[in-house]
């Protein structure tokens, strides 16, 4: 570093971290009066486009937007536009999400939709990024720079800034909005109680799976994610419905299991026979929720955003356990451009 300067391990992270509570309380609280989402709420189904944290993030805002609109929300690969003709998006909407806003892919992706007739909105964290440029619509979702490689801070201002879509789009839905603020803002600074336990266990951990169900399975995408790209621990995430069939088999070696509860009561059965079912057959399991940080009811994409601000730091000092820099993964960059 300049002025020589020593480099800590992990403190970019760190510092992006502890900036997120107030990064997404800010983006929550952004007046989007100025944006036209008459055709977005005139869409007949939405299909979001992204990769890797992005895509975990619009995994958790999807659930939402169904669950608020009653309309089609689902994933599409970037390489149906980017490799391929596309796919008819007359009446539809896609909804881009990127930190940089400049994969290439991406933009192909923008541009093919409006080729096939749908309207694009993208959410990015860079200004003046060529996405931003070719979508109807653009949000910046003022996270702010992120230096270090993993995204944090960015992922977390994702959900906030589709919330405040959401709330663009339905009025209704600003009380969730000002709620979900409340909540992360009374969280800021706090840690897990099971933090260095849970952090011991994943050390002594080959495989890891993490499982969650509605908003909480983008969630669990994410945070398998940085257990991978952070500190090399092989990780799956899983919907709580899913993983008792077929994988639950691999429980029969290593493996610990974190279960991510955003609280929804109609999943509070799904989340406790995956937990019941993996306990009798002795395998470590940590069940995390908003109520860990204080946090008794949250809106589903808040429990998200809450547990994502929670479980970071277990990926960060996991990492330095394992004697690895979370800011700066070997063979990753902060930019990936596909095509």
């Amino acid at each position: 570093m300049a002025d020589g300067m020593t480099k800590i391990a992990g403190a970019l992270m760190r510092s992006e971290i502890n900036e997120a509570p107030a990064k997404y309380v800010a983006m929550l609280g952004r007046d989007l009066s100025a944006l036209d989402v008459e055709p977005l709420k005139a869409a007949r189904a939405i299909y979001t486009i992204a990769r890797g944290s992005s895509d975990a993030a619009a995994n958790i805002l999807s659930y939402e937007f169904m669950r608020v609109l009653g309309k089609p929300m689902t994933t599409l690969p970037p390489s149906v536009f980017s490799l391929g003709g596309g796919v008819d998006m007359a009446g539809a909407a896609g909804l881009v999400i990127s930190q940089s806003g400049g994969s290439t892919d991406l933009v192909h992706a923008i541009e093919g939709v409006k080729a096939r007739g749908g309207h694009t909105v993208a959410i990015t964290n860079t200004a003046g990024s060529p996405a931003s440029k070719v979508a109807d619509i653009c949000i910046d979702m003022g996270a702010g720079p992120e230096l270090a490689i993993p995204a944090t801070k960015s992922v977390i201002c994702t959900v906030a800034a589709g919330m405040a879509l959401l709330a663009r789009m339905v009025p209704d839905y600003a009380e969730n909005v000002s709620a979900a603020a409340r909540a992360m803002a009374s969280v800021d600074g706090k840690t897990l109680p099971a933090l260095a336990e849970l952090v011991a266990a994943l050390k002594a951990s080959d495989s890891v799976f993490v499982i969650g169900r509605g908003c909480g399975f983008g969630a669990a995408h994410e945070i398998a994610l940085k257990f991978k790209e952070c500190a090399a621990l092989h990780a799956e995430a899983y919907s709580a419905s899913e993983v008792l069939h077929g994988p639950l088999q691999l429980a029969t070696k290593p493996l610990t299991v974190v279960i991510l509860d955003t609280l929804e009561p109609e999943i509070q059965d799904s989340l406790n026979l995956a937990e019941a079912r993996f306990k009798a057959i002795n395998t470590p399991v940590f069940r995390v929720s908003p109520a860990d940080l204080g946090v008794a009811q949250a809106s589903p994409p808040s429990a998200a955003a809450l547990l994502l601000y929670a479980l970071y730091p277990v990926v960060h000092d996991l990492t330095l356990a394992l004697g690895m820099d979370p800011d700066t993964p070997e063979t990753l960059a902060k930019i990936t451009d596909t095509i």
